[in-house]
């Protein structure tokens, strides 16, 4: 699924007119950014871990995670966080849009249905990044795991995006691309 968007499943439920939101995720439904995680994720293992082979397949498994969740789950160093971000900032510009995002979130728009990101991603590191690949412009809202008390798997980023947007879970859909996502949604009703 990576690198295309593709229609969602459980939309035809709703029927036309049905849906008054999309929450979606960031990581691997709008950004393809894996090759740049996988390399910041590396990166960081090497500065504060030291020597040896950075478990980046492992680090994979948690797709859709917040990262320091992810550093706890694998019993790795808190520290690792901060030259993560900051190598995956520095690495940024080669994060590309997954294809026909852009086409997806503006006719979804244009049908006037409300349009929220929920990531992993810290919101600071999200609406960044959307704005560098021009997607911000397209969404209502972008909420991070650092803006939730509890990340995905638990509803509460799912939750806060519908509150924002004013739509209930049931008149709502999320589009994700991984357990954690659909985890989220679910035990949110959407």
């Amino acid at each position: 699924m990576r690198g295309e968007v593709t229609p969602v499943a459980g939309a035809a439920e709703h029927g036309a007119g049905g849906v008054r939101a999309v929450v979606l995720d960031l990581d691997g439904v709008l950004a393809d950014s894996l090759a740049v995680a996988r390399e910041a994720f590396a990166l960081a293992y090497a500065e504060v871990v030291g020597g040896g082979v950075a478990p980046v397949d492992e680090y994979c498994r948690h797709p859709g995670r917040y990262l320091p969740d992810v550093l706890r789950l694998m019993g790795l160093p808190a520290a690792m966080a901060d030259p993560f971000v900051r190598e995956s900032n520095r690495l940024a510009h080669l994060v590309t849009p997954v294809d026909g995002a852009a086409g997806v979130l503006g006719a979804l728009r244009g049908r006037g249905i409300g349009l929220a990101v929920a990531t992993g991603r810290s919101g600071g590191r999200a609406r960044d990044l959307l704005g560098r690949l021009d997607l911000l412009r397209l969404v209502d809202h972008v909420v991070g795991s650092d803006e939730v008390a509890r990340p995905k798997p638990a509803p509460d980023i799912v939750r806060r995006a519908l509150e924002l947007l004013g739509v209930a879970p049931a008149d709502a859909l999320m589009v994700g691309d991984a357990p954690s996502d659909l985890a989220s949604a679910r035990a949110a009703g959407v």
